[in-house]
């Protein structure tokens, strides 16, 4: 995960200095030594750092902070105020322009993945209540439009595209295809190039003058560290780039670009991309960043993302049937269904302020367990998954042929679920907390480990 190694070293200055108890100004300019050297290892930009050493410093050895009861607990908090400020200091949102339709000009290097998290993008801005159309821009990438039609075929999003012709006349034609059709949101997705070159800029500034974008977003990945601020730099200069997505944050990225882009260029980090799944795109919060980076977790990203994996009135149903004690197998796969939806265990871990994200780390659903459970389940007649009990051997060897598996393995689905059955009794008002402490030694939803 990113900021890994910088998120320990930063731990371990900050542990040296509770252990203190009384700082000197000698204290916080080693600690400072210490933070500059960690960000430096990070890849953040040499005069980025320097600049941020300089001022928690110089707000760190006043006597407010050094004479406070809990010093060190002072100087994290400057730290962390510094971070937020470093990362742009507030959450930026996607320009709409007040005509229909708004543009947005996704442009980048390739291979940064401006395709697909430019689909990503505007799955999000579907759930936000928009009509998004994608526009394969790119004429030059082998594969290029092919790769955005099935990408937007997945996410159920429309994709026009014109073949291998002038990127301004597919421009201004997808203007008019969404006028038509009702789209309120286009997303252009642009040609990328290995390197930066006169001839792509020349074509970007074309599509840009010809469509008037109301956001040239620029898509960067974060695992290129400082070659990520430079064609920061670059785009900006040629075309005026109005926010930044930073994909590939999942990855081993040690963190300099999100902790150097806004910093070198005033543009604001806008969304990250967290994952290969398409719906793995988050708002850039600089304040949960800078907690996430310094150990104290990220509760209300981690809410959000709970909040979009369940559905409201499925979870109201399903609380009505756990009182009832009609618990089904259906129930058993929907409710499974719903905790794969929130992503890997190891960044949901991090989010957790006191949780060791190392302990999860690589921690996943278990694809081959999860298929395995949804082959038997969808095995079974309907009058069987309400019904479990009635499932004898002659049942039991119909439902193992048909899904591929043996009646050992649907024995094992079976205790499983009656363990899950069991804990469900125990859900009324005070037993409530009793379940929860059971629910850690029981073994839990089979291929998910801890859970």
């Amino acid at each position: 995960m990113a900021f890994e190694s910088l998120s320990d070293k930063l731990a371990e200055t900050f542990k040296k200095l509770r252990s203190k108890g009384r700082l000197t100004n000698a204290d916080v300019k080693e600690a400072m030594r210490e933070v500059r050297l960690a960000l430096l290892e990070a890849d953040v930009s040499y005069k980025v750092v320097k600049n941020f050493t300089k001022n928690v410093t110089e707000r760190a050895v006043g006597s407010d902070v050094l004479e406070a009861l809990n010093p060190a607990q002072q100087v994290i908090k400057i730290v962390n105020e510094e971070l937020v400020a470093l990362m742009g200091s507030d959450n930026q949102k996607i320009n709409i322009s007040s005509q229909s339709p708004s543009l947005v000009m996704l442009v980048g290097l390739q291979g940064a993945g401006k395709t697909t998290n430019g689909a990503k993008l505007a799955a999000y801005m579907k759930k936000q209540g928009k009509h998004p159309l994608l526009v394969a821009c790119d004429i030059y990438r082998p594969a290029a439009i092919d790769q955005l039609e099935t990408v937007g075929s997945q996410l159920d999003i429309p994709v026009f595209q014109m073949g291998q012709t002038d990127p301004v006349e597919i421009a201004n034609s997808a203007i008019e295809y969404a006028r038509k059709h009702g789209n309120d949101l286009i997303f252009l997705d642009t040609a990328g190039r290995l390197h930066i070159d006169e001839e792509l800029m020349q074509e970007l500034q074309n599509i840009r003058d010809a469509v008037n974008p109301a956001e040239i977003l620029l898509v960067v990945d974060a695992m290129t560290g400082q070659d990520a601020v430079n064609a920061a730099n670059a785009f900006d200069e040629a075309l005026g780039v109005t926010g930044i997505m930073l994909t590939k944050l999942d990855g081993d990225a040690r963190g300099g670009a999100a902790l150097s882009i806004t910093a070198t260029t005033g543009k604001p980090i806008k969304f990250v991309g967290t994952g290969e799944k398409l719906d793995m795109l988050e708002p850039f919060y600089p304040d949960r960043m800078a907690s996430r980076i310094l150990g104290m977790g990220d509760m209300l990203t981690l809410i959000e993302k709970a909040e979009q994996a369940y559905d409201e009135k499925k979870a109201l149903e399903m609380a009505e049937k756990i009182r009832a004690n009609k618990f089904t197998l259906q129930d058993y796969l929907e409710q499974l269904g719903q905790v794969k939806n929130m992503g890997d265990l190891s960044q949901m871990a991090s989010m957790i302020p006191g949780v060791n994200a190392k302990a999860l780390e690589g921690a996943q659903m278990d694809d081959k367990a999860i298929a395995h459970i949804e082959a038997i389940i969808t095995s079974m007649t309907p009058y069987e998954r309400e019904n479990p009990e009635v499932l004898n051997s002659s049942r039991k060897k119909r439902i193992a042929a048909g899904c591929g598996l043996q009646v050992v393995d649907v024995n094992r689905l079976l205790k499983q679920y009656e363990a899950m059955q069991q804990m469900m009794k125990m859900v009324s008002g005070k037993g409530m907390k009793k379940m929860r402490k059971k629910m850690g030694g029981m073994g839990g939803f089979p291929g998910i480990p801890g859970f």
